[in-house]
């Protein structure tokens, strides 16, 4: 059964209330009641890796169709993640299809269960019947190779936002992670692209970008940016994956969000540093491998690397209040109607929060934000509304200009 309210969207943004007047304030409560929208999570690549049917209840991972339901989740952004070593291979483009395919496929076989989302407006009218919307966000600009038309090819097929870089540089970004610069910023292709995936309605995504991709980016683009899946650098010192406050503040002040990540990664301090450490040794680990190969020399062995590298870096407990701290800060600064979700579900090894292990949590993180004060109307806002905004924005400018 669907538990929705029978108000249409357009309301529902224009006066920012995403729940009935008689709501009550338990948490799972307003879960159901709340629209909540999660920009990143990672399950095409998983299903790439090894076949579930996630319309039914699948313990092994992280998302699925009764879990989802049970968490209040509404719409989900389908992570088609692709990366440097498939883009070095020629591969990317090809994985990304195939992504898509799985996505198709899912919503093929459960019908009555997902629906795919093109389009904010769509919310209401797909949602009858209790589905889950399956949106789709491509992780690492990658697919898009060197050709400005593939973007338009890609927003056919429902990409509505690109997150221009991962953990490498590539043809259109440096990357957060990366140790050579390259472009210092964005590249000048990176820049048609930043102007295209606004012209076609594209959200332009800055999570996992440099300081100065990020800078460059948010004064490049004609409407709202996102970041789908990060951190604030408060937490973090010295951890560019995370934003500055700075570029947090750019992102807001241009209507952009900042959709928080739950990754232990990303929210603990000491995993933070961890990770940045691991992808400094993993570059050098390639740059030797590069030179070996050139040489003629044997190759160190990267899965020896990773295996020694998890040994001694075990996860740290994280506590669910980490989430909780980085939502208020940003709200603190940048403002009740920047900030939103973007858990990372099965893109971080299970490396996640006590309380927020999976899509049937979010109520957890709803108590948690409750106990700091937050209102319905401002949890409305964190959950869903806040992002549903810009993905309205960025459609609305890519029609004016079409008109």
């Amino acid at each position: 059964m669907p538990h929705r309210l029978p108000v249409c969207l357009a309301v529902l943004l224009a006066t920012g209330n995403l729940f009935a007047a008689d709501a009550r304030t338990d948490p799972r409560q307003l879960a159901r009641e709340a629209l909540i929208v999660d920009t990143h999570i990672d399950a095409p690549g998983e299903l790439m890796d090894g076949w579930r049917d996630l319309g039914a209840l699948t313990p092994d991972r992280e998302f699925d169709y009764p879990r989802a339901r049970e968490g209040g989740l509404d719409v989900a952004f389908m992570s088609i993640y692709t990366s440097p070593g498939q883009d070095r291979a020629g591969t990317a483009r090809e994985i990304a299809h195939k992504q898509i395919d799985a996505v198709e496929a899912m919503v093929g076989r459960h019908p009555d269960k997902f629906a795919l989302l093109a389009s904010p407006g769509d919310v209401g009218r797909l949602q009858e019947g209790g589905r889950v919307l399956l949106a789709l966000g491509m992780e690492n600009g990658a697919p898009v190779g060197d050709d400005l038309a593939e973007l338009e090819r890609f927003h056919a097929r429902g990409v509505r936002y690109i997150t221009l870089a991962h953990s490498e540089s590539n043809r259109i970004s440096d990357s957060s992670y990366g140790r050579q610069r390259q472009w210092q910023g964005l590249s000048p292709f990176g820049r048609q692209v930043v102007a295209e995936m606004n012209r076609l309605g594209i959200m332009v995504d800055v999570s996992h970008l440099s300081d100065d991709a990020v800078r460059q980016a948010v004064a490049l683009s004609r409407v709202p940016v996102i970041a789908s899946h990060s951190g604030f650098r408060h937490f973090t010192p010295g951890f560019e994956r995370n934003l500055s406050d700075e570029l947090a503040k750019a992102i807001a002040a241009r209507g952009g969000v900042v959709q928080v990540t739950f990754g232990s990664a990303f929210v603990n301090p000491q995993m933070a540093a961890d990770t940045q450490a691991y992808f400094v040794a993993a570059a050098a680990l390639e740059q030797r491998n590069a030179a070996a190969r050139a040489a003629g020399r044997p190759e160190e062995d990267k899965a020896a690397f990773e295996d020694e590298w998890e040994r001694t870096h075990p996860p740290r407990p994280t506590a669910i209040d980490a989430v909780a701290d980085q939502i208020d800060y940003g709200v603190k600064l940048l403002g009740i109607d920047h900030v939103g979700l973007g858990s990372d579900f099965d893109g971080v090894s299970g490396n996640l929060p006590e309380g927020l292990r999976n899509v049937a949590d979010y109520p957890n993180l709803v108590a948690a934000l409750q106990a700091r004060g937050y209102s319905d109307e401002d949890l409305g806002k964190i959950l869903g509304g806040n992002l549903l905004r810009v993905w309205s924005a960025v459609e609305a400018g890519s029609a004016r200009r079409r008109d």
